[in-house]
């Protein structure tokens, strides 16, 4: 039962870096049955020296560089182990530098050398100092380096990295050529002080140096060689950017490649047959053979799995059961405006989820559109607010099992406003031809208001806030126009040397951003009687209108047919009157006992009966052109009981107009 050894072990070559190094083995025992299993742990002894890749190191530094610039020194390699594998480094005495001993994450060690004071080229062009490795066996063994540093005039602007550490996760399996990570540093100078060259640090160990590569130009690190999860399971590489310049500026920084388990290792079943062959009359229980399952990969890769096949059973789910999406009009078409989110608990093909619109609405089909993998939410051509203000429509999220399941989303999509639309002038119109006055009287009070300026703006809230200023008039001093309401007041009292014709130019802008404006022309007269603006209307009308003659024989046609209306109308009532006066005279004759008063007549009944009411009112307006007529104008003398009716000039408007306003009072009873 003695376990000899059989040959010289040499513990580096069986294991390598790894710790505890050991040798495992089974022992049978029969008669009776019995398996034991072993290991010899082999011990590691100081026979190997610390190693540098190369018995000398020059270096370039800046009398720029400050105090406390760190700089990368190169790695020694101890191939033992533990206490007897590499544990520092020390550096020559010299007024200058330090020695800064770092850990890695797997407990090796490497140097840098950390400027205390600065240096000038004018004092010391170069330095010579001595880096030793020292192990922890007894006695030490150690290995030595010359560094030779030049003192040289550096780049104004070193490399600097965008991240100091860098992490990224690679599968064991991937082959050579794979993106591992893609390091980018940058560098202010310009010409070849600015450009960049990526390569390892000094300290990167050579193993390091087979297993990936980095290309100098880009900055990608690939896999090079055949990664192992079972042999090291995290990468420590220390990478460094160098400008061109004649002193090239460096900058460090640090990788950490995560080597990811893949089930690359079948199960080995090992069967030890014991009892051979069984006989006949073997009582059950009895033990026939002895099996032992090992798997080198790791976690759920190791374990003998028992796979459950799925069933399309649950619904997709959605993260939010409604969107609400706002977008600003006169967007670019295309854009994507929203992702809508699912998930699906179930596997494979029963997971797979597939997006699509439905038709409910047929103008959101010409609208928008889906990506039908992603849920990615397009606009296909520009919205207007004020065409449309909200979309609804319905995302349907279906996963692909048979049958399948669906899910229905609502999704509402709000147009804000964006101030696109300048405000839009109602009164006075801004597209018409004639000239449109307002009349205020010579002495009119201040306060008074004279016109109102109507304006809209298509766009909505703080974007359609319309304000009015006064631009420009012919006499400043004489109006006011209202910030908010447009209305154009006196701002004091007319006097006689003011002007009769006044032009003011008002400015409308919106409250948006920026700021959309309009402008409108009023005209305003001061006059004392409403002929007096006919009489200034007509001198601005053209000289040879060839209709001035014909609208002179319209107007006096229609004075005459409305005379002799008015007389027509006159003579009949007093006709009508003297036979109601008549008739009421004989009926009071003939009745000497029995008197009745007859009742009330309505103003209807007046006008039924002929009678013409007292107050009349007869007016003619006249066109601008018409300088060859004269303003008929009749007016009552008393008021009519029942209100009249005031008759205001129409500016602007070719034609003749005839208006009759008549009044009917009730007439008295004869006991009246």
């Amino acid at each position: 039962g003695a376990l000899l050894v059989s040959e010289r072990i040499d513990r580096e070559e069986l294991c390598g870096a790894l710790s505890p190094c050991a040798l495992s083995f089974e022992i049978v025992v029969e008669n009776p049955l019995e398996l034991y299993s072993g290991a010899v742990e082999i011990q590691d002894i100081n026979d190997n020296d610390p190693v540098f890749p190369s018995s000398q190191a020059r270096l370039e530094i800046s009398e720029s560089v400050a105090a406390g610039a760190r700089f990368p020194l190169e790695s020694a390699q101890d191939p033992d182990v533990g206490i007897n594998s590499l544990q520092t480094y020390q550096l020559s005495a010299n007024p200058h530098f330090a020695l800064d001993v770092q850990t890695r994450v797997d407990g090796s060690k490497y140097a840098e050398l950390v400027l205390e004071k600065e240096l000038d080229r004018e004092e010391q062009r170069e330095l010579h100092l001595v880096l030793t490795a020292l192990d922890g066996g007894s006695p030490p063994r150690s290995a030595h380096v010359q560094i030779h540093i030049d003192v040289v005039d550096a780049n104004d602007n070193a490399p600097v990295f965008n991240q100091s550490t860098y992490k990224a996760s690679v599968r064991e399996n991937m082959p050579g050529g794979t993106l591992v990570a893609r390091i980018s540093a940058y560098d202010l100078d310009d010409g070849p002080n600015g450009d960049i060259v990526y390569s390892f640090s000094s300290h990167t160990p050579a193993k390091v140096r087979e297993l990936f590569a980095l290309d100098s130009a880009t900055g990608e690190l690939k896999v090079k060689g055949q990664l192992d999860y079972e042999e090291m399971k995290l990468y420590e590489i220390y990478l460094q950017a160098k400008d061109k310049g004649a002193v090239p500026g460096v900058a460090h920084c640090k990788v950490l490649v995560e080597v990811v388990d893949v089930n690359d290792n079948a199960p080995e079943v090992t069967v030890t047959s014991v009892y051979s062959p069984v006989p006949e009359d073997a009582a059950p229980g009895t033990v026939v053979a002895l099996l032992s399952v090992t798997d080198l990969d790791s976690h759920n890769n190791g374990l003998i799995l028992v796979q459950v096949s799925d069933v399309n059973d649950n619904v997709p789910k959605s993260s939010q059961d409604s969107y609400d999406v706002y977008v600003l009009e006169n967007n670019m078409p295309g854009i994507p405006i929203l992702n809508v989110s699912a998930t699906d608990p179930d596997l494979g093909r029963n997971a797979h989820l597939s997006y699509t619109l439905l038709q409910g609405d047929p103008t959101v089909g010409h609208l928008f559109s889906i990506n039908r993998e992603n849920g990615t939410l397009y606009l296909l051509t520009s919205l207007d607010h004020e065409d449309q203000v909200e979309f609804s429509m319905v995302v349907q999220v279906q996963d692909g099992g048979s049958p399948p399941l669906a899910t229905n989303v609502s999704v509402s999509v709000f147009v804000t406003d964006l101030n696109d639309n300048a405000p839009t002038v109602l009164h006075p119109h801004p597209n018409t031809t004639a000239t449109y006055t307002d009349v205020v009287a010579p002495g009119t009070p201040a306060g008074h208001m004279v016109t109102k300026v109507v304006a809209v703006d298509a766009d909505a809230g703080y974007n359609a806030w319309i304000s009015y200023t006064l631009l420009q008039a012919t006499d400043p001093s004489l109006f006011s126009v209202g910030l908010h309401s447009g209305e154009i007041f006196t701002a004091r009292q007319l006097r006689e040397d003011d002007a009769p014709q006044h032009t003011l130019v008002i400015l409308l802008k919106d409250h948006g951003e920026p700021v959309l404006s309009a402008s409108a022309t009023v005209s305003i007269s001061v006059a004392e009687m409403v002929k007096e603006v006919l009489t200034d209307l007509t001198d601005v009308a053209p000289a040879n209108d060839p209709r001035r003659h014909v609208t002179f024989y319209l107007i006096l046609a229609v004075i005459l047919v409305s005379a002799a209306f008015f007389i027509t109308m006159l003579s009949v009532g007093i006709f009508k009157c003297y036979k109601w006066r008549q008739s009421k005279e004989l009926f009071n004759s003939s009745r000497s006992t029995l008197y009745r008063t007859p009742g009330p007549f309505h103003h209807i009944d007046a006008v039924r009966g002929g009678f013409t009411p007292p107050n009349f009112c007869h007016q003619v307006y006249l066109t601008t052109d018409s300088r060859q007529s004269d303003l008929l104008c009749k007016k009552p003398f008393t008021s009519s009981p029942l209100g009249s009716r005031q008759s205001t000039i129409r500016n602007g408007e070719p034609g003749l107009y005839h208006q009759i306003v008549g009044t009917a009072s009730r007439l008295p009873t004869p006991a009246e």
